[in-house]
């Protein structure tokens, strides 16, 4: 069965590429050496450090397999390729709110990417899901949960 298509771009391909790196290199020796350690204490059956070295193996190897199965299913936005006629993944866009008369700007990346602290929004989110397609001079309208919000785009680039 295929995993869920990640749209990721090059910035995001080699974050998660160096997550994985360091998850499978440096993390998985700490882990190792933590249950080493917790085995010298004796008896497993009430070794609270074992349970826990343990757990946190658990954890480490399902991170590394999600991070896997993203990087095979990986489809890469090639910044050559993104478009500014129109908004989609990729585009940086400048956007006014406008009732709060105050400008934005968001770079539309794949759910995986998404930071909203770093101005990157997930294309599945509302907002980015609503300016997929528009152009500049275009209105939108989302619904959040605080109401609906009217934005219009003032300027794409990549």
């Amino acid at each position: 069965m295929a995993g869920k298509e990640v749209i990721l771009t090059y910035e995001g391909l080699k974050e998660l590429e160096d997550e994985l790196e360091m998850l499978k290199g440096s993390r998985r020796r700490e882990v190792a050496e933590k249950i080493k350690a917790a085995l010298a204490f004796g008896d497993i059956s009430e070794n609270n450090e074992y349970d826990e070295a343990k757990n946190e193996q658990a954890q480490l190897e399902i991170r590394i397999a999600k991070l896997d199965t993203m990087l095979k299913n990986a489809q890469i936005i090639d910044e050559d390729e993104v478009r500014t006629d129109k908004v989609g993944i990729g585009c940086k866009v400048r956007i006014s709110d406008i009732a709060a008369k105050k400008d934005m700007e968001y770079t539309i990346v794949g759910s995986t990417e998404a930071d909203p602290g770093k101005a990157k929004i997930s294309n599945e989110s509302p907002v980015g899901k609503a300016l997929i397609g528009t152009r500049k001079g275009d209105i939108i309208e989302v619904m959040v949960p605080d109401g609906l919000l009217k934005f219009k785009v003032l300027h794409i680039d990549k």
